[in-house]
């Protein structure tokens, strides 16, 4: 059984039976203990969710292989109600904005790209850093863990979405991005089992790449009024924040590390 050659694709082709036989090996390999495997239907099959505790801690099953990842702003349609926030919200309310929204989102999405990557665990929730970003990968390393690299935290998030975000392209009406008391897709584990980009206050994570920090902006677009596009847009898979990541490797990062994350990475050998 070649977890190495366990892609995607092949991932969702795979009965519940020889699905739990894969989490049960990853389990194996890592001194885990397989905990459970659902699934979610999907259009090419069923992408399968198997959980994994290692040392108290829950991990899910990511499958690696060829994956397109990044955002196309060229090729992006955006809905009506996109436009109409941008410019009547985001434009109107004079914060320097680019004239056009897709300059915007070239600025702060990664480029669309192909990449392979391995089949890995993931943690399941993100934990708050307790450290300064520099020493992070060290105290991971001491555990056996590691960061997730951009390419890696993209694919763990949207799990094969296309979408602007994993759940669709749309922000879901009549909510907010961020709160305790906030329902909706953005709300629910994803594809994979994680509970990743929901709020944008706080789901804010660093990843092995200084300047890619991926699932929230600590607020600033709500805090500034920015319109409700640019509120939600922290949230898509393949924003990386780039305003986030200098201000957490910059000197104040040093006094506001707490208000970070780090999701652990285990390599599957």
């Amino acid at each position: 059984m070649s977890l190495s050659a366990l892609t995607l694709a092949r991932w969702r082709t795979l009965d519940r039976d020889t699905a739990t036989r894969y989490a049960k090996e990853a389990a194996r390999r890592v001194d885990g203990r397989f905990v459970r495997l659902d699934g979610t239907p999907h259009p090419d099959g069923t992408t399968h969710r198997a959980l994994i505790e290692r040392d108290g801690e829950a991990y899910a099953l990511i499958p690696g292989g060829e994956v397109t990842l990044g955002f196309d702003p060229d090729a992006w349609r955006p809905l009506p109600e996109q436009l109409v926030s941008y410019r009547e919200e985001s434009l109107a309310g004079g914060f320097g904005f680019d004239e056009d929204p897709r300059d915007h989102l070239a600025r702060v999405m990664s480029p669309r790209r192909t990449v392979t990557l391995p089949t890995v665990l993931m943690a399941v929730e993100a934990g708050g850093l307790v450290e300064a970003p520099a020493l992070v990968p060290a105290l991971l390393a001491e555990r056996g863990l590691r960061l997730p690299g951009p390419d890696a935290w993209e694919h763990a998030c949207g799990a094969g979405a296309t979408t602007l975000f994993r759940w669709g392209d749309a922000a879901p009406a009549a909510t907010s991005p961020y709160g305790t008391g906030a329902s909706g897709p953005h709300c629910r584990p994803n594809a994979f089992g994680l509970r990743i980009a929901f709020d944008v206050y706080d789901t804010a994570e660093m990843t092995s790449d200084p300047g890619s920090v991926y699932g929230g902006d600590g607020g600033e677009a709500v805090c500034g009024g920015y319109g409700t596009f640019l509120e939600w847009l922290p949230l898509a898979t393949a924003n990386r924040n780039p305003s986030m990541a200098d201000f957490l490797n910059g000197p104040e990062g040093e006094d506001v590390y707490e208000d970070f994350n780090a999701r652990p990475v285990i390599d599957l050998r």
